[in-house]
């Protein structure tokens, strides 16, 4: 995620940083209904069937004849077809060979063929290459680590269409004083803005999977905020973990003081300061009637209002990672 700065932290944006580097679809799915061809299950994936949802997710990206994507879970490839009559380029990363196969069989001895670099193996741990878009059919089991990868990566692609479980994809999207505004909302919408797309019912896949899924759209910020990812969830780990409790109470469980301490002890080691005896938890207090936010709740507080806090917590030399 981007590195720490010297900047305070806003979400103002700056000079562009596009180009200067250069399936949860269930439970892991008890269904009766298995694919015919391969056990998916294995791999959380379930294969989208439908041709006009395959088509219109693909539409959503609105693919340039230039454009190289990345597709994350491509399985038999009825998005790949659809990506390579659109895009110049398409990389699809699979875990399972026995899919990789299947796609590649599907393309053998077409033009589409020279356009496709299949990478077999972990997403997450997979080397990747440059892309302008990402469309991803996502295995459950990557949802939250395949988000937190493609927004780590440089530089910045400029939009990616995703289909998760729906409870997944609502949190992304969820805004502050709603039922599922999070932790996850939060870190993702620092850095993306991020817009449902549409619903894709159970039945659109095969085998179906226990729950519905539906379809994100995700924009990266350009510039990103100056903001060290590490610290923001550091923050929001503490103040989420009781959403609905205030602030105040979050920084008082067990281990926070601690933890905030030792941080604090090593940022002054780091530059030479004499550290001196500090009262942790009454610094914190200070820092919570200073903000105003000490009796505010996670629940209903939006990314202005954790930025301020964080910052406030940097001036004094706190930090959470």
């Amino acid at each position: 995620m981007p590195r720490a700065t010297s900047e305070r932290f806003s979400t103002a944006h700056r000079p562009s940083a596009k180009r200067n580097a250069s399936k949860t679809h269930g439970e892991s799915s008890s269904s009766s209904v298995r694919n015919p061809i391969f056990n998916t299950e294995r791999f959380g994936q379930h294969i989208l069937k439908n041709p006009s949802i395959a088509q219109e997710i693909v539409e959503k990206a609105n693919l340039r004849p230039t454009d190289k994507v990345l597709e994350v879970g491509p399985g038999t490839g009825n998005l790949t077809v659809r990506i390579l009559e659109k895009a110049k380029h398409c990389t699809a990363v699979e875990m399972d060979p026995r899919m990789a196969a299947e796609l590649t069989k599907r393309v053998q001895g077409k033009p589409e063929q020279r356009r496709l670099e299949i990478i077999i193996g972990d997403f997450v741990k997979a080397e990747l290459p440059y892309f302008d878009v990402c469309i991803s059919n996502t295995p459950y089991q990557i949802s939250s680590p395949l988000v937190f990868r493609l927004l780590s990566h440089r530089p910045l692609f400029r939009v990616a269409i995703l289909m998760f479980q729906r409870e997944f994809a609502m949190r992304l999207v969820a805004q502050p004083g709603s039922a599922l505004w999070s932790r996850l909302s939060a870190n993702v919408q620092l850095y993306a803005k991020v817009d449902h797309v549409m619903n894709v019912g159970k039945n659109n896949f095969r085998p179906p999977p226990n729950v519905e899924s539906s379809v994100v759209r995700l924009v990266p910020l350009d510039p990103p905020p100056p903001v060290r990812f590490e610290e923001f969830d550091g923050l929001t780990r503490i103040i989420f973990s009781r959403r609905n409790k205030t602030v105040h109470a979050s920084f008082q469980a067990k281990g926070v003081a601690e933890m905030l301490e030792k941080n604090w002890r090593t940022w002054c080691a780091e530059r030479n300061q004499v550290i001196a005896d500090v009262r942790m938890k009454q610094k914190i207090e200070d820092i919570l009637d200073e903000t105003g936010y000490k009796e505010s709740r996670a629940a209903k507080m939006d990314l202005n209002d954790i930025l301020k806090l964080l910052s406030s917590f940097h001036d004094s030399g706190i930090h959470f990672a």
